[in-house]
């Protein structure tokens, strides 16, 4: 689409250091183009504290700020937590909360009548595919424009540069220019220092964790959560009925403040390369625990082991953006069907960046203690592992014998 045919742009705004200084750059570069900025509340808390007055200030026509919040935990984390869905150990905070904003920005920039929709991803990035695989399914034809891919801009030093040209008011600064992604479920930070694997993360310099404490500065007494599920989905914490939204945000504090959910890795970009981050998910580290504790006695064997094997490709589709395709909605079907029995309460215990085990309930487990007892019972006759094992090694009682056989032949 050719830029003077571009009368309107809906844009992705954080108020954050890249989509500050989008607003004005899309005017300057885009023959004065109306610019109508979209947040979505994903459980971004302060972030979105004067974001209206910001994004008017420097060019906007209006600002949507979405409360996306519940179909975020019900229709992205929930699913995916109930999949057991994870990546390289990362529990996908930022890729599945991209989907879920992409959606509402096809919805408003079709209501607006649009030209194009805007993001400030960069194109080194996970989260520009996300965002465009995500358009792509509800808007095939929209036109979509990715500065960081246009630009001279080369860092975030010189964006810095330009929104101090600009006047563009900004909450990070030099020292403190972390490239960060908070949202309900989780805060990611990359750049500065974690540049180099060698650096250790600096947990204890004050202002870096915001939704975490680091094992050290966690409370000396041990905290402990119970949490009910009914299907894989949960629906009380500590004995209390509420929403899943309402338990993921007491397990954040409870969490945080014991120093759980603390990871720091060196992933594997959709993009090709490596890239080091850690990530705070206080609750989320919880739930997935509890979840997998509760599985544990209420799945049998073979569905388990599948269930862990779809769970990778699952965490794949999630972190590469392809949420709405044949494939994700084709496991979610599988989970939900194995999510049938995953009904019961665990109880953990939270000490010092640690989540052990405390107990585990459910009318649907699988697991006998009369069965799997040292003690005396009368369940279970333990001549019967004979014929068993002779049956079970007989292709290898089998290979072995016409092995020996094939070597006496030779002599």
């Amino acid at each position: 689409m050719d830029k003077k045919d571009i009368k309107k742009v809906v844009l992705a705004y954080s108020g954050g250091l890249d989509t500050s200084i989008i607003i004005p750059w899309l005017k300057e570069n885009y023959n004065n183009c109306e610019v109508i900025a979209v947040s979505g509340n994903v459980g971004q808390a302060d972030e979105l504290e004067g974001l209206e007055e910001k994004a008017i200030k420097t060019g906007a026509s209006k600002i949507y700020i979405e409360d996306l919040t519940e179909e975020f935990v019900e229709d992205f984390i929930i699913p995916t937590v109930k999949a057991g869905a994870k990546y390289e150990g990362y529990l996908l905070g930022t890729s599945f909360a991209r989907p879920v904003i992409a959606k509402r920005l096809v919805e408003i920039a079709l209501k607006e009548g649009a030209d194009a929709i805007c993001h400030g991803c960069t194109g080194k990035g996970n989260d520009q595919v996300r965002f465009e695989l995500t358009i792509k399914a509800f808007a095939p034809d929209m036109h979509i424009i990715a500065p960081w891919r246009e630009w001279s801009i080369k860092s975030r030093e010189e964006e810095i540069d330009y929104a101090e040209a600009h006047k563009i008011p900004l909450k990070i600064n030099r020292e403190t220019n972390y490239s960060k992604d908070k949202n309900m479920w989780h805060l990611s930070h990359e750049g500065l220092d974690l540049e180099d694997a060698g650096n250790e993360p600096k947990y204890g310099k004050k202002g870096f964790l915001e939704m975490c404490v680091g094992p050290e500065q966690a409370k000396d007494q041990p905290s402990y959560v119970e949490i009910e599920f009914e299907k894989g989905k949960p629906v009380s914490f500590n004995g209390e009925k509420m929403s899943a939204k309402d338990i993921i945000l007491n397990l954040n504090k409870v969490g945080g403040e014991n120093g759980i959910g603390l990871l720091d890795i060196v992933e594997n970009r959709l993009v090709g390369m490596k890239c080091r981050g850690v990530y705070e998910t206080p609750g989320g580290t919880i739930l997935y625990f509890a979840h997998e504790y509760l599985e544990s006695i209420c799945l049998d064997k073979m569905t388990a082991h599948k269930k862990q094997e779809l769970g990778i490709t699952y965490g794949e589709l999630v972190y590469n953006g392809q949420w709405f395709t044949p494939l994700k909605e084709a496991l979610d079907a599988f989970v939900d069907k194995t999510q049938e029995t995953v009904t019961g309460k665990v109880k953990l215990k939270l000490y010092k960046g640690n989540i052990i085990k405390a107990g585990v309930w459910s009318e649907y487990s699988l697991y006998s203690e009369a069965i799997a007892t040292f003690g005396e019972d009368n369940k279970y006759n333990q001549a019967d592992a004979a014929g068993f094992i002779n049956l079970f090694g007989l292709p290898i009682k089998v290979s072995a014998q016409l092995k020996a056989q094939r070597e006496k032949n030779k002599k």
